[in-house]
């Protein structure tokens, strides 16, 4: 009981970014796919609300682009005045960072968050002006286009054919207290630009050849929706971890890989990359290691070059120390809202399998609400497909496991029906093969198991069968029974052998 409430503790992380959090102002981000569809009217529409109500809201900067529906709705609200910046020859309308500290109002409107601020000023991006606002206490509402976040910008340049020049860091919206989407249809949006309530009219045209086609907006718009609905669940995640609520909740799919020193730990890493990449799902990989434990300097190059490779290809990357390893794994997958968890097993020996338990077999025996994804060590070859067998690798030990297992087994079954006999007048000592034959199959596969049944087949009838230490069969009927006991070994085996893949 006691172990069960410290996993239901909230997040100790949690806990503190909440309370590093207090006496900090907001930050609400107006997010939108391209510049038109409304994200600074639906700023000032709220703003106007919210001074109607007596709250002190100031515009710091709004950015109108001649659009007279934008114009109309700054009228009555209090407007902070902006800096004037010398720049090569001309006079710029900068936002005045340290009149709005001065001002120190509840909250502040400013506008364009990926602006280049002009040379001089105390930051070079306007993101950072709202980041000290931020600092200082006061709540920021501001605007975004969804091409000028930073990892997005590469594949916006490729959807467009259009260079993204002012960018702003993921980390800026991922820290955003709240993400309002403002959307609007391509096709509205392209009506509004003919109809010049974007652009003037002699630039409308060349919008529409250019950055607004059709196909541009859409792909913009699908991920401007994407980004919002990640910024909820991230928002969803925290919320869980500072209450100690139980995931997963299966609103969106969030994958946790299994990274260790082995050589098989790449392959789960591209694995579970292309498995993320497929469900548009973010993945944590996460490195666990007992306590105390001796670090071999190959096994430590080998895990750091894993976790590199897990983060170049998009993972966060977490290293924990554990004693029970698969309860950490859950303890871990219900603080972040995991739904599938992608683990290596390698081909281990037969030998291996009945002494020892995996840490896979651990997490799909415990396994509720989770998926889980097993990536096999050993690449199957399908030499005998056309039986429908599958022969698992050509190395020696996988040789002499599929043999020598029969061989190990029919022994033994032998002796022991030797020993039996000797004592007591024993009628079915074939049903001793047959078990060896199922052991066969469950241990190491159909291959194995139809070798058994047909040493089964010999062993049975030298050493039991009238006259025994010979092949003849003196009766007919036994050598009826003997066709069918190799009959029911090759079917039993064969099942064994499909159960075990």
């Amino acid at each position: 009981m006691a172990s069960n409430d410290v996993d239901r503790r909230p997040d100790p992380d949690a806990l503190l970014a909440t309370a590093s959090a207090s006496g900090k102002g907001k930050l609400t981000v107006f997010l939108g796919a391209a510049p038109g569809v409304g994200k600074t009217y639906a700023m000032l529409s709220r703003a106007r609300r919210l001074s109607a109500s007596g709250a002190d809201i100031v515009i710091g900067l709004v950015e109108t682009h001649g659009r007279a529906e934008t114009a109309e709705l700054l009228q009555g609200l209090d407007l902070l005045p902006r800096r004037k910046v010398s720049y090569h020859g001309q006079e710029l309308d900068e936002f005045d960072l340290d009149g709005a500290l001065a001002r120190h109002p509840q909250t502040i409107v400013v506008d364009e968050m990926a602006h280049s601020n002009a040379a001089g000023s105390r930051h070079p991006k306007r993101y950072q002006d709202i980041e000290e606002l931020i600092r200082a206490g006061i709540d920021v509402w501001t605007a975004l286009n969804i091409q000028h976040l930073e990892s997005l910008s590469d594949l916006v340049s490729q959807i467009t054919g259009i260079e993204v020049r002012e960018i702003v860091p993921d980390i800026a919206l991922k820290r955003a207290d709240e993400v309002i989407l403002v959307d609007l249809p391509p096709a509205e949006l392209i009506e509004r630009l003919k109809d010049g309530r974007i652009y003037l009219p002699e630039n409308a045209q060349r919008a529409i050849d250019g950055f607004f086609k059709p196909a541009n907006l859409t792909a913009l718009r699908e991920l401007a929706l994407r980004r919002t609905a990640d910024r909820v669940d991230d928002q969803m995640v925290d919320f869980l971890r500072r209450s100690a609520i139980e995931g997963p909740w299966a609103t969106s799919e969030r994958l946790l890989v299994l990274v260790g020193p082995d050589p098989l730990s790449e392959k789960v890493v591209r694995t579970a990359s292309r498995l993320g990449s497929g469900l548009n799902a973010p993945w944590l990989a996460l490195s666990l290691v007992h306590p105390g434990a001796a670090s071999d300097p190959a096994e430590a190059q080998r895990l750091e070059d894993n976790l590199r490779l897990a983060e170049r290809l998009g993972a966060e990357t977490r290293r924990v120390t554990a004693d029970d390893f698969a309860a950490e794994i859950f303890k871990v997958a219900r603080r972040e809202n995991i739904t599938q968890i992608v683990i290596g097993r390698s081909n281990r020996d037969w030998l291996s399998r009945l002494t020892r338990r995996s840490l896979p077999d651990a997490l799909l025996r415990r396994s509720r609400d989770l998926s889980i994804h097993v990536v096999s060590g050993e690449d199957e070859d399908e030499g005998l497909g056309r039986f429908g067998f599958v022969w698992r690798g050509r190395s020696t030990r996988r040789w002499i496991e599929t043999l020598g297992l029969p061989v190990i087994t029919i022994a033994l079954a032998t002796l022991a029906g030797r020993a039996l006999t000797s004592l007591l007048p024993l009628q079915n000592i074939s049903l001793l093969y047959l078990v060896a034959v199922i052991v066969c199959g469950i241990l190491s596969g159909r291959i194995a198991a139809l070798v058994a049944s047909v040493l089964a087949f010999a062993a049975y009838n030298f050493f039991f069968i009238d006259p025994v230490y010979t092949f003849t069969i003196a009766r007919p009927h036994e050598l009826f029974a003997l066709v069918i006991f190799l009959g029911a070994a090759l079917f039993t085996g064969n099942l064994a052998g499909q159960m075990r893949e």
